[in-house]
């Protein structure tokens, strides 16, 4: 390190492992939404969660992981479980392409949700992130456990929806 340099200057390495789970969604869909993130690390949990009125099961995902990312005061080693190809793909596969298409897809409309995408992949390049897909209900109980929080901060909403009819 150089005199002209902090500490604070200098990168910091990632040494903390941090799991996190998270989940989305909304009923219907579009309609009232709710997330859920849990973040685990040296043995200590923290539970984050919101809804939204009027939104997507996608952009609850979305906002789900970002909100868990953002929630980390510094660089960190992150595996991410998420139920969602659609987070998992995009932020491993398809994002590559879309910025360089100029935020446009391969058929060359916008990208949807291109807002929650540029938040994620702007707190993602913090941290070393391996995203790991999981099967919803199956058993994984964390995953169950965000999803019941995602639902919880969408039935606190207070927003009457539709019943469908059997």
């Amino acid at each position: 390190m150089s005199e002209d340099t902090s500490p604070a200057d200098v990168a910091q390495p990632a040494t903390d492992l941090v799991e996190i789970w998270t989940d989305g969604g909304c009923k219907p869909n579009p309609g009232p939404g709710g997330w859920g993130a849990l973040l685990c690390c040296r043995g200590q949990e923290r539970e984050l969660s919101g809804g939204e009125a009027e939104t997507t099961n996608n952009r609850m995902e979305l906002t789900a992981a970002a909100e868990a990312l953002e929630a980390l005061k510094r660089p960190c080693r992150v595996v991410l479980h998420t139920d969602s190809e659609y987070v998992r793909n995009g932020i491993t596969r398809w994002s590559t392409g879309w910025v360089r298409r100029k935020w446009r897809n391969a058929a060359g409309d916008p990208v949807a949700n291109m807002d929650l995408w540029r938040r994620l992949l702007d707190i993602s390049a913090r941290h070393e992130i391996e995203w790991k897909w999981v099967r919803g209900h199956s058993g994984d109980v964390n995953n169950e456990r965000v999803d019941q929080m995602a639902t919880a901060a969408r039935d606190a909403l207070g927003i009457a929806y539709p019943k469908r009819k059997k």
